[in-house]
């Protein structure tokens, strides 16, 4: 089973949006998924009460229900287990990031988010976690993406990947979908569809041993 936590110190970067969508487009590929909800803002948990499909499964937990919640997914026979986190430093970020096997960062292209990056880039070399950054809710070109690439590559990995601002990844989750549900052709569901294909790569190449260090 795979944990993959999404965590940021900087709300509105669009993290509850990824870790929804990837765990959407992971069911889609045949992984029984789970969502842990960990935000208290409870967007996760929000975006599945206006979900019809009963799949990917989602529960709403607390820092000290990790353990017990993770260990009944395994039993369950959960292939994915998805973490949202709160958008800020609490100790539920940093417990959601020791469980992970693999940790994303959103970030969008702004001074202050980029300024906000650091303490969570520490806490995951503190805890020895692999972890890659992904530009989040970015204009589709321009000079500021090379920088907050650059920039972001001295503390990490940083995902070839970049998620563009796009009415359809709010559509999609206002409508309880994922967006590769809501619109399976549109720009949005091929950059998310991209997204998962290169964390899956990354998944396996650590489950292989292949490559030592990711972050």
């Amino acid at each position: 089973m795979h944990v993959i936590s999404f965590v940021t110190q900087k709300g509105g970067s669009g993290k509850s949006t990824l870790a929804i969508s990837c765990a959407v487009r992971a069911t889609e590929l045949g992984q029984r998924v789970l969502i842990l909800d960990m935000d208290p803002q409870g967007t996760a948990e929000s975006w599945y009460r206006d979900r019809d499909a009963i799949h990917p499964k989602l529960a709403r937990i607390h820092s000290g229900q990790l353990a017990t919640a993770l260990d009944g997914a395994r039993k369950q026979g959960f292939n994915t287990v998805i973490i949202d986190t709160p958008g800020r430093d609490e100790p539920a970020t940093a417990a959601a990031i020791r469980a992970a096997d693999f940790v994303l960062i959103p970030c969008r292209p702004t001074p202050g988010d980029m300024k906000a990056t650091p303490p969570t880039a520490a806490t995951v070399a503190r805890l020895g976690k692999k972890a890659a950054f992904v530009l989040s809710q970015t204009p589709p070109r321009g000079s500021r993406l090379k920088e907050a690439e650059t920039g972001l590559s001295m503390l990490g990995m940083v995902c070839p990947v970049r998620i563009v601002h796009r009415t359809a990844y709010q559509d999609a989750q206002g409508a309880g979908l994922g967006v590769t549900e809501f619109e399976a052709d549109g720009k949005a569901a091929r950059e998310i569809g991209a997204l998962w294909d290169w964390i899956t790569n990354k998944m396996e190449k650590l489950s292989d041993g292949q490559e030592a260090n990711v972050a």
